[in-house]
């Protein structure tokens, strides 16, 4: 069973992740953590250092590499099925799972965290808020190219873990 967990920075990826692959018996990788480990800086350094393309070149080949390997729970990055056509190698590869939530959601969940969030580490308040809207809204395609759409608003890890093994096995 290979599962790819999609969706806006904030969204739990990393974290349900973790619990879902525990769960199931499969293995863990958080694509951010494997870019650092492959670069030996992290995402910020990377980008700041090397530039984007770099990134998201490194970002490919790494996400390349885990969708060939079997029995796996992949947190992607927020923007990684936005580059190259990685949403639909995503969703040819894996069980994809888009994280949906609405814009004051994403909102609460990452104001106060700027600091580790690179693109929005200069935004608070209202421009934050506008900024996840305008950016949610472009990447919002991406994300929908996932086999599965799961509605996350008020739910939590437990919740949508139990939900997406019912999906898989079903």
């Amino acid at each position: 069973m290979k599962i790819t967990l999609v969706g806006y920075m904030g969204a739990g990826k990393t974290s349900l992740g973790k619990n879902l692959a525990f769960e199931l018996g499969l293995d863990f990788y958080d694509l951010d953590i494997e870019i650092e480990k492959r670069s030996g800086f992290s995402i910020s350094e990377t980008i700041f250092n090397k530039g984007e393309l770099f990134f998201r070149k490194l970002e490919r080949e790494i996400l390349m590499e885990i969708l060939e390997k079997d029995d796996f729970v992949l947190a992607s990055g927020g923007g990684t099925p936005c580059y190259y056509d990685n949403a639909e190698l995503i969703a040819n590869k894996s069980f994809s799972i888009y994280l949906m939530y609405s814009v004051p959601t994403l909102f609460c969940r990452l104001d106060g965290k700027q600091k580790q969030r690179p693109l929005i580490a200069h935004l608070d308040g209202p421009g934050l808020k506008e900024y996840i809207g305008k950016h949610l809204m472009e990447r919002m395609a991406f994300y929908e190219k996932s086999t599965q759409i799961i509605n996350a608003e008020s739910k939590t890890i437990l919740e949508l873990s139990k939900e997406i093994e019912e999906l898989i096995h079903d």
